[in-house]
């Protein structure tokens, strides 16, 4: 009975933990400065970790800023040390994380700076592995081994952060022009509430679908990147119109794009509202991922076919796009529906106010859609406007 009842209590730890780590994700969403993104991390990291204290470091150029703390004990706060000088550089300048069971067995560690205070065990985790520009630390006052779980969702909300601080740099450089700015500012704020809701969403329904902590972390991560790499290309469109290849090629990126040989894809010119690109990308993303953990992409002679085409159905036109999957192993009806099904099937489809189905057949997966044409989808190249 004692184990029965230590795994329910296990159970329902992990549950609060991914619940807060939800919270704190629609927390960071509502942010606007610096200030406020180094508020919501400081507390809930502790919270998520059960660690002693938390700092938010901010990359300072050559020097790491201490700039917000959550803890027993007074650590740096306000202070600054140069990168080279303290594990929170040590971990922004490699892009990983790191932990420590034991600081004065580490040499990375300065522990003058550290002797005058309660820790004994840390880790730390950049935030943005690729060029990153802050850095969360936990610390305990009782030498131990963080588990994975913890550090898995540390690094979570590290991920989170990145997106909250570089929305808060945004907002930041656009109020300093807003009187001559002020349609940007409000078209930003648009777009901005939009990719939010979007990342609660998100976030939420991978939450109820996902059946362990590191699923949800795997799962949420991969939506996350493909909701960049979306926002990425519109970016260098300036959130313009985009045609359909692109974001075609965009949400095959992380598999060699159309470049590689196991992707074919012909279609007319479509051009796309910013919106309707974004939702068309996650669609593919969805449809990528799985062919690469259950589909075509999981076999040597796997082949994914893209083909979309305008067509007339009683006087309305329409486009209409093919995902088919060939080569891979035997397909089956799942059992369960899970977040990225639901998206398939209904998301896009009631976006666009057309219709969409899977179709699970034992030689491979294929997905349909269709929507009707128009200011969203257009027929076409992409108007130019001249110079």
């Amino acid at each position: 009975m004692l184990n029965v009842a230590n795994a329910e209590r296990s159970e329902q730890a992990d549950h609060a933990a991914l619940i807060t780590l939800v919270e704190t994700i629609e927390a960071l969403s509502a942010t606007r400065t610096i200030e406020d993104v180094a508020a919501v991390v400081r507390s809930a990291a502790r919270r998520i970790s059960g660690a002693d204290g938390v700092c938010f470091v901010l990359r300072d150029g050559d020097l790491c800023w201490y700039l917000d703390e959550d803890a027993i004990g007074p650590m740096w706060k306000g202070q600054r040390f140069p990168m080279t000088a303290c594990i929170s550089g040590w971990a922004m300048i490699h892009g990983q994380t790191v932990v420590i069971p034991d600081i004065y067995l580490d040499d990375r560690i300065p522990h003058d700076a550290y002797r005058p205070t309660f820790v004994k065990s840390l880790v730390m985790t950049p935030v943005r592995a690729k060029d990153p520009i802050a850095a969360i630390g936990a610390y305990w006052a009782v030498g131990q081994t963080p588990s994975v779980d913890t550090v898995m969702k540390l690094e979570a909300m590290a991920r989170a952060t990145a997106a909250a601080i570089e929305n808060a740099n945004l907002y930041a450089s656009l109020n300093e022009a807003l009187e001559r700015r002020t349609f940007l500012l409000r078209e930003l704020d648009h777009r901005v509430k939009n990719t939010l809701a979007s990342v609660q969403s998100i976030a939420r329904q991978t939450l109820r679908t996902a059946p362990s902590p590191a699923d949800f972390a795997e799962s949420f991560e991969s939506r996350l990147m493909g909701l960049s790499r979306a926002h990425e290309l519109l970016t260098r469109r300036a959130w313009g119109r985009t045609d359909l290849r692109d974001v075609l090629e965009a949400a095959l990126q992380p598999f060699g794009g159309l470049a590689d040989p196991r992707f074919s894809a012909r279609g007319p010119a479509i051009s796309l509202t910013a919106e309707t690109a974004v939702a068309l990308h996650m669609t593919l993303h969805e449809l990528m991922v799985n062919a690469a953990k259950h589909g075509a992409l999981t076999a040597a002679s796997g082949q994914v076919t893209v083909v979309w085409r305008i067509e007339d159905v009683e006087g309305v036109r329409n486009l209409v796009l093919e995902w088919v999957e060939r080569g891979g192993p035997p397909v089956f009806v799942p059992k369960r529906q899970g977040f990225g099904t639901k998206l398939l099937e209904r998301g896009v489809a009631r976006d666009l106010g057309g219709e969409a189905k899977l179709t699970y057949q034992p030689k491979g997966l294929t997905y349909w859609l269709r929507a009707p044409l128009s200011d969203r989808i257009v027929a076409g190249p992409i108007a130019r406007t001249p110079e």
